[in-house]
């Protein structure tokens, strides 16, 4: 299955710009929008589990289940062109980029690392503070 990957920051960031825009401009901005990942970056669930585990080292381990399982639709993706003609927004990290930050973010955390400063120091490469 083909799922629209980001990085929790990235829909954060076009909210808050429509926060923006709502406050400053109002009803101008209201209704749906949606913030995902450009469509090169939408990458099969294989694809995602296979390279999360090699970020992760030689501990990781994954199997295919071949059970059966409720259907669900092959390809998801987002339509994001309102965001990114009206709002100017655009994702600002690439999947490779993001499943490296989750995957630091990850290991930080079952490391008992401190996750405040850790996802402080995420924000803060996202944001290039």
């Amino acid at each position: 299955a083909i799922r629209p990957w980001q990085h929790v920051l990235e829909p954060l960031s076009g909210y808050l710009l429509l926060a923006e825009k709502l406050y400053s401009s109002g009803n101008m901005y209201s209704g749906a929008w949606n913030f995902g990942p450009l469509e090169p970056d939408s990458q099969t669930v294989a694809k995602i589990v296979s390279i999360m585990s090699g970020l992760w080292g030689p501990q990781a381990q994954w199997k295919l289940d071949q059970q059966e399982h409720p259907h669900e639709a092959g390809i998801l993706r987002l339509d994001c062109a309102k965001a990114t003609s009206i709002l100017g927004w655009q994702p600002v990290w690439n999947s490779q980029i993001t499943l490296e930050q989750l995957t630091l973010w990850y290991k930080a955390y079952f490391s008992k690392q401190d996750m405040l400063e850790i996802t402080r120091q995420q924000i803060m490469k996202y944001a290039k503070i």
